[in-house]
């Protein structure tokens, strides 16, 4: 079942009406309507007004919610509520309750207090959605569901002790089989690690230094397939209660806490949640402060974009890719950032109209009425907190939705991500002032600048649509995804950033050294790799150009390979720092100078146009349109065209 089809695109919002008195209900309904609003999610923390005691179902109210929803004409996104366990069900059940990376219990009394692996939990998980699907499972007004809440928001996908710890030993001993297996896959005769009995082993939490980065990688994967087994539990009671409705997620920003493509199988479609200014200034570890107060009113337009390619690329196959939503979508101010300023007239819509641009099917607005109470009294909502509507409520009313019609977003470039290499990536990083999201984005923002749509795909997808394709931390690498790349080289340009194939599958390196077995599509084997403090730098030239590399440099021993940029100066002075062979480029330096030199010279190749834009200024398509951008707070001069700041305009392609 996919999300209701529509000619445009379509609005919704997220509402408590737990939250205000029953008497509000039906005029809130009525307004929702009259703003143009089509579907209303409730009830994702609800589980202690549902169920105040075990086995004692409170319905009435919510029958009441929705009633009251659908008499409007709307349609209801009714959640699971298992993201706020109710204070019986913690009390009674202690174990049930998470341990953070320093095996500390954390308690009730805010929200996603609960370890993926207990068993007494997924018992409780099964029954309150049993229970939840049986009443409203074939409701006329519910449309669909939204399973839990946010998976991993506040660090919360990986439990490091209780339920987790005594799951993982058996998770270990049905992938590895003998501990003579785990023992080598780790590496543990390193620092007499060795194990001599499945029961020995522990999360790796609160060591005395640096975690070996095989047992790190092997409990995340353990934390993402028990996210994965949850999720698919929920999924399948909601199936066989509740047929013909569509089901959904609200993943997370920058999430790496689990497998989102593993998580997601079985969903008919994403969800996210979009907090532009929240995710410039919490999420983006890696912005500066300079870029920061730039876009501190609209947010970055690459970083917000990448997530909406990401989440309609996590459920993409071959000839098909379903529509996303953005499920909380921000409409003023956050309250949970370190700054948290109002948002520039013309950004909600502009965030509204981008997020259709890149393949949103309907955006929800996070929320309805401001909270008067708890922790998010500081947030906003499209009506104030006395009712009265607030601004993102005016820019929603002046939307014109017919600007926005449905269709695919059709992409010759692709971007390769994975949750296993963004792990490894980080748990090594080598480098402060680098992450794997980081590296990431920098090639992603770059082929954004070079008006560039983009698909955000896994490396083992397939790639025959596509022609560029680039890996801009790809670190882990098996012979099969080796094999595939290869495959796709027969028909586009690939290119690769650094540490691409510096792990294998068990997070050791190859032992027959950097790239393994992906040498032979490289022409390459590494050299080097330096790594640089802030003050430090070395210089890279190759034809007609030359630049400055300030934050990570390495080297190869050429095999077929030509060099294209060389380093001038440093300790790999006269070593490639660039280099091509066939249809495959690799950059071993890390500099956005250089990545978006290299890839005006691949885009060309390739046939793109690739077309630098005015900062600030962005090019998105969908459906024979083309969405401009300006996120200026200035207007800009693109073309013929004179941008109004924070704007739009919709063209014919």
């Amino acid at each position: 079942m996919t999300a209701p089809p529509a000619s445009h695109l379509q609005l919704a919002v997220c509402d408590y009406p737990e939250h205000v008195p029953q008497d509000r209900w039906q005029d809130y309904a009525r307004r929702q309507k009259a703003l143009g609003l089509s579907h209303i999610r409730i009830a994702e923390f609800a589980w202690a007004l549902m169920e105040p005691a075990e086995g004692q179902y409170e319905w009435a109210w919510l029958d009441q919610a929705v009633k009251a929803i659908a008499a409007a004409g709307l349609k209801v996104v009714l959640c699971t509520p298992t993201a706020t366990p109710p204070a019986w069900l913690v009390r009674q059940h202690p174990e049930i309750l998470p341990y953070d990376r320093e095996g500390r219990i954390r308690d009730f009394g805010s929200r996603r207090h609960y370890d993926f692996a207990s068993p007494v939990f997924r018992e409780h998980s099964r029954r309150i959605t049993r229970a939840l699907a049986e009443r409203y499972g074939h409701h006329e007004a519910v449309a669909g569901w939204q399973t839990d809440n946010e998976f991993g928001c506040h660090d919360t996908s990986r439990s490091w002790g209780g339920a987790s710890a005594a799951a993982f030993p058996g998770w270990l001993e049905a992938r590895y089989g003998t501990l003579a297996a785990l023992n080598e896959a780790w590496g543990n005769v390193f620092w007499s690690m060795d194990y001599q009995s499945w029961d020995q082993i522990r999360p790796p939490r609160a060591l005395v230094t640096e975690v070996n980065p095989s047992h790190l990688l092997d409990f995340y994967r353990f934390a993402s397939d028990t996210v994965a087994s949850f999720q698919a539990e929920q999924v399948a009671i909601l199936r066989e209660l509740s047929p013909d409705r569509f089901i959904t997620h609200n993943f997370m920003i920058f999430d790496s806490g689990f497998d989102h493509y593993d998580v997601a199988r079985g969903l008919d479609f994403a969800s996210w949640d979009n907090y532009p200014t929240g995710m410039l200034e919490f999420f983006s570890g890696w912005g500066s402060d300079e870029l920061k107060t730039r876009y501190a009113r609209t947010g970055h337009p690459d970083f917000i974009a990448f997530q909406h390619d990401l989440y309609r690329g996590l459920l993409k196959t071959p000839g098909a890719t379903p529509g996303f939503w953005v499920m909380e979508q921000q409409c003023g101010q956050v309250n949970w950032a370190p700054y948290n300023p109002l948002p520039a007239d013309g950004a909600v819509q502009l965030w509204t109209a981008q997020a259709w641009a890149h393949g949103a099917d309907v955006v929800s607005y996070f929320r309805w009425r401001a909270a008067t109470m708890s922790q998010e009294v500081m947030h906003s909502g499209l009506l104030r907190h006395d009712e009265t509507p607030d601004r993102g409520h005016a820019e929603v009313a002046a939307l014109d939705l017919h600007q926005f019609p449905a269709g695919e977003v059709q992409a010759k470039v692709a971007l390769l991500h994975d949750y296993e290499s963004l792990w490894l990536y980080d748990v090594q990083k080598h480098a402060a002032s680098l992450s794997y999201w980081a590296q990431t984005v920098s090639y992603y923002a770059a082929l954004r600048g070079l008006g560039q749509d983009i698909d955000i795909v896994h490396p083992d997808a397939d790639l025959s649509a596509y022609a560029l394709i680039v890996a801009p931390a790809l670190t882990v690498m098996t012979p099969e995804r080796a094999a595939h790349l290869e495959a796709a080289a027969q028909h586009a340009r690939l290119i690769f950033g650094p540490r691409s194939a510096y792990r294998t599958a068990s997070g050791r390196t190859p032992e027959d050294g950097q790239p393994g077995v992906l040498a032979g599509l490289l022409g390459s084997k590494l050299l080097n790799f330096d790594s640089l403090r802030p003050g430090l730098s070395v210089r890279v030239e190759g034809p007609d150009h030359a630049c400055d590399v300030n934050t990570w440099a390495e080297s190869y021993r050429l095999n077929g390979a030509e060099a294209v940029y060389r380093y001038v100066d440093g300790p790999q002075q006269g070593q490639a720092a660039v280099i091509r062979h066939g249809n495959v480029t690799v950059i071993g330096a890390h500099s956005e100078e250089l990545i978006h030199r290299v890839l005006v010279g691949e885009l060309t190749g390739a046939g793109l146009k690739p077309e630098r834009l005015p900062e600030g200024v962005r090019l998105s398509r969908r459906a024979g349109q083309t969405l401009v951008q300006n996120w200026n707070a200035e207007a800009v001069n693109y073309g013929a065209q004179s941008l109004a700041p924070v704007s739009f305009e919709v063209t014919h392609d």
